[in-house]
């Protein structure tokens, strides 16, 4: 007579554990969430609207968003890169520029936001290179709500970084490419260059090599940095305050509108802006993460 032996459990059991785990969220994450919704319903809907549909607050949520996409995908395109290059290269002066990647995690973000804010002005360092040079930025910036048959965004041209919504994505570019490079690099640690070196001796270059052999194995662990970049950009504050020069209908960030809404006791108004905020974010997130878990079914 064969003897099962139960396989003893380092954590408790399954109950216990699931009721501390959702105790743990309910504290930290579900119970300030539901303040914030039920604050929120306080409203009625038609103050709830007027809220949220004034002129600067949708500039403020459009240069918010926007701003944090495009920070995305650059931190996505560039953070690739410098995973690559640290993984499958070996030269000097790397362990250094590999530790500076996790600075924009330590640093406070008001010190980068001053730091950034001193480089590009236009009589900082970056900024009178780029101004001597004539350089000139678009940006689609939001023009309240237009007339049927037009565009609610306008094109506008800059030329200057600092004080403009184009130093509102440096800044959020600064802090969120570490989510892609440490998102990305252990998945490049853990792929050998066996398919490689059968794919080259299969006839395919190395553009091909890269798109059918590599870029599947790492679309996953992209998709999860762009995530996590775009969600930490969408909310940062510090480093953008400072920056962006915060003028109404044109630099002004929705994080920044929550604090002064606050500041003026107005917290209906604030939690109507954060519930917008979290509402795009969550489903924005969703998206991303169902694509996610479809790639890695396609990958597996």
């Amino acid at each position: 007579m064969a003897i099962v032996l139960k396989q003893r459990s380092v954590l408790p059991g399954f109950g216990l554990s699931l009721g501390y785990a959702v105790l743990y969220l309910s504290l930290i994450v579900l119970i300030p969430l539901a303040a914030i919704v039920h604050r929120t319903m306080e409203l009625t809907w038609a103050d709830f609207w007027t809220n949220i549909t004034r002129a600067d607050v949708v500039a403020a949520l459009w240069l918010s968003f926007f701003a944090a996409m495009i920070a995305a995908v650059i931190n996505t395109i560039f953070g690739l890169l410098v995973a690559w290059v640290f993984v499958r290269y070996h030269f000097f002066g790397k362990r250094v520029l590999d530790a500076m990647i996790d600075l924009p995690f330590a640093l406070p973000t008001a010190v980068a936001g001053i730091a950034l804010t001193t480089l590009y002005a236009k009589n900082g360092w970056a900024g009178k290179i780029l101004d001597d040079m004539g350089v000139i930025y678009p940006w689609l910036a939001w023009q309240g709500w237009a007339a049927p048959g037009l565009l609610p965004v306008e094109l506008i041209w800059y030329d200057k970084v600092a004080y403009s919504p184009i130093g509102v994505v440096v800044a959020l570019t600064f802090i969120g490419l570490p989510f892609v490079v440490r998102t990305v690099q252990p998945v490049l640690e853990d792929m050998t260059r066996d398919t490689e070196e059968a794919a080259a001796s299969l006839g395919a270059n190395r553009l091909q090599t890269f798109y059918r052999v590599i870029f599947p194995d790492v679309w996953p662990a992209l998709v999860t940095g762009f995530a996590l970049a775009f969600a930490r950009a969408v909310g940062e504050y510090g480093s953008v305050v400072f920056i962006a020069g915060n003028l109404p209908l044109k630099t002004e960030i929705a994080p920044l509108m929550i604090i002064k809404k606050l500041e003026e006791y107005d917290y209906a108004g604030a939690t109507s802006i954060a519930i917008v905020m979290l509402v795009i974010s969550f489903v924005m997130l969703l998206v991303i993460n169902v694509l996610q878990r479809r790639l890695s079914r396609r990958g597996s």
